[in-house]
């Protein structure tokens, strides 16, 4: 699948950027929620294992996800969830087991039927849609830490994955705020980071989304507001929905407010 080879590559910007790193750096905490590089890399950690789990069947992922879920469903927040499981990891030592864990999953999916359904913690789905998945977490917790040492990205066009994501949970942005969806969907159109021009939908005039493909992105990762960016929306829908637009699982989550994530 050329999408494990775009969650690797995705994975290797991150590693490059954080390989000269201070054993204090680590700790740094970042504008997402106070987590530190260190809780960054045990997130993405956990669940690029989590995901390589999956594909050895159901019965393997229930045995790896089932602390897990259970410290979820006791009240403990995300990142609490992810200590035990680490035990003690941390520093350098994490960041080499998450560069290592992320080639061996880019390995593992690479090998694997992009149809096959996989189990996960929300609903199953297929191996294509979970390595995408991937790819997109590790870019999204990956711009708090690019931001927090103020570092531009060099982005490229393995982004439209994520945009392609951000457009296909146009509905789940919806439904998990338990409003209707509005129908029908905005066109988008989007730049990518090579020039080209990438669209979703069917074209109208009065309900659209246009920008580049990196800032759409930050939207629907919830990594910028969208008063942060140049994205330009057209009618009340597309309003809407860039304001809240979520393209992870879990509950519905307010996006960052105005000027509360950048570069440093």
């Amino acid at each position: 699948m050329q999408q494990a080879e775009d969650f690797r590559a995705e994975s290797r910007a991150l590693a490059d950027l954080l390989q000269d790193l201070t054993e204090a750096d680590w700790h740094r905490p970042t504008q997402f929620k106070d987590w530190t590089i260190d809780h960054v890399l045990g997130h993405l950690h956990l669940f690029n294992v989590a995901a390589e789990t999956s594909l050895q069947g159901e019965v393997a992922f229930g045995q790896f996800i089932g602390p897990i879920v259970k410290d979820m469903q006791s009240g403990k927040s995300i990142l609490d969830c992810q200590f035990p499981w680490l035990d003690g990891l941390s520093g350098r030592a994490l960041f080499e087991a998450w560069r290592v864990g992320a080639e061996r999953c880019a390995d593992a999916f690479a090998k694997a039927n992009p149809k096959a359904r996989v189990k996960w913690v929300g609903p199953d789905m297929s191996a294509l849609s979970s390595i995408t998945a991937r790819q997109m977490e590790t870019w999204a917790h990956g711009q708090e830490v690019f931001d927090l040492l103020g570092v531009e990205r060099q982005e490229q066009d393995r982004i439209r994955n994520i945009a392609h994501l951000g457009v296909s949970t146009y509905g789940w942005t919806f439904k998990n705020r338990k409003e209707p969806i509005p129908e029908p969907a905005p066109f988008v159109e989007l730049i990518g980071p090579s020039g080209a021009v990438w669209t979703w939908n069917d074209p109208q005039e009065d309900n659209v989304v246009r920008g580049t493909a990196v800032e759409f992105s930050r939207v629907v990762t919830q990594v910028r507001n969208i008063a942060d960016t140049d994205l330009e929306t057209r009618g009340a829908t597309a309003a809407r929905w860039m304001e809240v637009a979520q393209c992870f699982a879990g509950p519905a989550e307010t996006p960052p407010a105005q000027g509360a994530r950048h570069k440093i």
